[in-house]
């Protein structure tokens, strides 16, 4: 599916913690999409209490924002774990995806970092994989998987058994994946 192009260009920047209430609401309308997917002992209402996202920004996520005419509508997490960074959380407002928000999101953290990139997402998220994947990031093997979330994510093992992880180039590169534990 390609893009609608957006009326407006899109200001992407750092969001502050007077967005904290926005963040958590967009995070939740689009993790609806998830319902029915993930398996039902993974799907909770709501998907991120207030809480867990204060866990996340003090773990050191750091969600950037896309707003249109002053108004955030989607967000993207992006978090260094030792070697790597990991893009976290990224949602659109229901009604703006497919305007092209998650790809200026995405190629803005990128442009953050020199260090190899992880994102993990579920595996019953065909939608998001297959963005990640338009946007040259790889699958990485059934065998890697599993480390890779132990290593570098804090998520229980239910939920490891049912994701991937995706990388992008610079993790491909010799010498850049880091030596299993």
């Amino acid at each position: 599916m390609s893009a609608t192009p957006l009326s407006t260009p899109p200001e992407i920047a750092p969001c502050q913690p007077a967005d904290f209430a926005t963040i958590l609401a967009i995070v939740n309308e689009s993790a609806v999409a998830y319902r029915g997917m993930i398996p039902a002992d993974r799907w909770h209402e709501p998907y991120m209490p207030a809480a867990e996202l204060q866990s996340e920004i003090d773990r050191g996520v750091r969600f950037h924002g896309c707003r249109l005419d002053g108004a955030l509508v989607g967000v993207m997490g992006v978090q260094d774990v030792q070697d790597v960074t990991l893009i976290r959380h990224a949602y659109v407002r229901t009604a703006l995806r497919s305007h092209g928000i998650g790809t200026a999101l995405l190629a803005h953290l990128r442009q953050l970092t020199d260090r190899p990139i992880l994102i993990g997402t579920w595996k019953a998220a065909t939608w998001a994989i297959a963005f990640y994947r338009r946007h040259g990031f790889t699958l990485v093997g059934d065998a890697e998987y599993r480390p890779l979330l132990q290593r570098y994510w804090t998520v229980p093992d239910r939920q490891i058994e049912e994701s991937v992880v995706l990388a992008d180039d610079r993790w491909r590169e010799p010498g850049a994946a880091p030596a299993p534990r």
